[in-house]
């Protein structure tokens, strides 16, 4: 029985398919993209955007014409009903119970063995409850390298965001079981780990906070493994998580939901931290790492956004040098404090705005690459294709690897030198060490 797993949104959306994936593959069910026909679809959720969520509804109705559809994620938790109206082969798994999941493929399992169809067995399955973090260390595996899941929820509240309403409050997973699981993931031979949430700099806060996991994860992990952090919202970036990020072992890549580049933007959307603080944390990530990849996250046309609250914000990515920024046209949410401001900026500005950083940010981003030519550098092995291995720099760029050692395979770190890189270079090499 075939099985797609279609996932919109973030990283931490994607972590959680993957192992929704890998619960039916243990399963005997044959996961399958969404190009090949499916007899059960799963459709985990967006409502970042009006868009993700637009594209979520089209998503569910072509696969919910031939086939019982599973909705779940954060569209699915504030919009139950909408989506259950889509079509009578569609059901919606809340967020809360989406953990809960990874036991529909046992207990599909069991069903079409008794003889019931896959629709009641969908609709008979339990509705036991699930941690949001149940998901097991050995599900977020891409092969190559491993996602660990630590973080839910966020308490910031900005404006403009449906994501808290969603998620709920900020939840942590404890550190003695983040770090079990590591260690399971580092027995199991993965090279790298990626460590993920909603919010991840609001990982225990009052007790450590990310820093103090992070310490506690590299004094017991070996000197092969290598983390990465999906995100970091800065506010709560402070010294002691600056100074760790200086270890070998965590990869010069930062992601960081900036948005705004304008205090008094920042402070309209309830964001919280200024400018002073976010240019300090910039000039620190570049202190402890060698021209890290930093991207960012961007909102063009929030209310009130005048034509000098942008240029700040377009004269600070410039000047710092992202290597790439997301850029988002300002979409109202419902529920949330901008939902129905009345100061809105024209689309037609707020369009043109986004255009104008997604070409500095195309720009900013040749830059980078180019500068990064000759210079040293770790890849994750992630797939062979015509006698060739192919992976992901420690900063986060797909490359072409050169002469990898022999009896290479998935998730083998290796070590080399970037080749000469100019603008119209297609895929980056690197050529390994001898």
């Amino acid at each position: 029985m075939n099985v797609c797993v279609y996932t919109l949104g973030c990283r931490l959306n994607q972590c959680e398919s993957e192992a929704i994936a890998d619960a039916f593959a243990q399963e005997g069910f044959t996961v399958v993209g969404e190009e090949t026909p499916a007899d059960l679809y799963i459709v985990n959720t967006c409502t970042v955007t009006s868009k993700a969520e637009q594209k979520a509804r089209r998503m569910i109705r072509k696969f919910a014409t031939t086939a019982v559809t599973v909705a779940t994620g954060c569209y699915a938790q504030v919009n139950e009903e909408e989506l259950a109206g889509l079509s009578e082969n569609v059901i919606v798994v809340p967020l809360e119970k989406k953990a809960h999941l990874l036991k529909l493929a046992t207990h599909l399992k069991a069903s079409l063995i008794s003889g019931f169809d896959l629709r009641t067995g969908c609709l008979s399955f339990a509705d036991g409850q699930a941690s949001v973090f149940d998901y097991d260390a050995a599900s977020f595996s891409y092969h190559s390298r491993a996602y660990l899941k630590i973080q839910d929820g966020c308490d910031n509240n900005c404006a403009y965001c449906r994501v808290h309403i969603a998620r709920g409050k900020a939840l942590t997973l404890d550190s003695d079981t983040v770090l079990e699981r590591a260690l399971a993931l580092e027995a199991a031979g993965f090279s790298e780990i990626m460590l993920t949430g909603v919010n991840l700099t609001m990982y225990d806060h009052q007790n450590g906070g990310l820093g103090g996991l992070l310490e506690k994860l590299l004094a017991k992990l070996g000197p092969s493994i290598r983390l990465r952090l999906s995100s970091m919202e800065p506010d709560h970036i402070d010294d002691r998580l600056l100074d760790i990020l200086s270890d070998y072992r965590m990869q010069p890549h930062f992601h960081i939901p900036v948005q705004s580049a304008s205090d008094k933007v920042l402070v309209r959307v309830n964001r919280h931290y200024g400018m002073d603080h976010l240019t300090r944390v910039v000039q620190r990530l570049r202190q402890v790492k060698d021209d890290p990849f930093l991207a960012a996250d961007v909102i063009t046309g929030l209310p009130a956004e005048d034509d000098e609250e942008f240029e700040k914000t377009y004269r600070f990515f410039a000047e710092q040098k992202f290597a790439q920024m997301h850029v988002f046209p300002f979409s109202p949410r419902p529920d949330t404090a901008l939902y129905m401001a009345r100061d809105k900026v024209p689309e037609s500005v707020r369009d043109e705005r986004a255009a104008r950083l997604r070409e500095l940010s195309a720009t900013l981003h040749t830059d980078y690459l180019v500068r990064q030519s000759g210079k040293e550098t770790e890849v994750v092995l992630q797939n062979r294709k015509g006698g060739h291995w192919y992976g992901v720099s420690g900063n986060y760029i797909d490359v072409k690897v050169i002469d990898a050692p022999p009896f290479s395979k998935e998730g083998t770190l290796v070590k080399g030198t970037f080749g000469i890189i100019t603008a119209e270079t297609v895929k980056p090499t690197v050529l390994c060490h001898a």
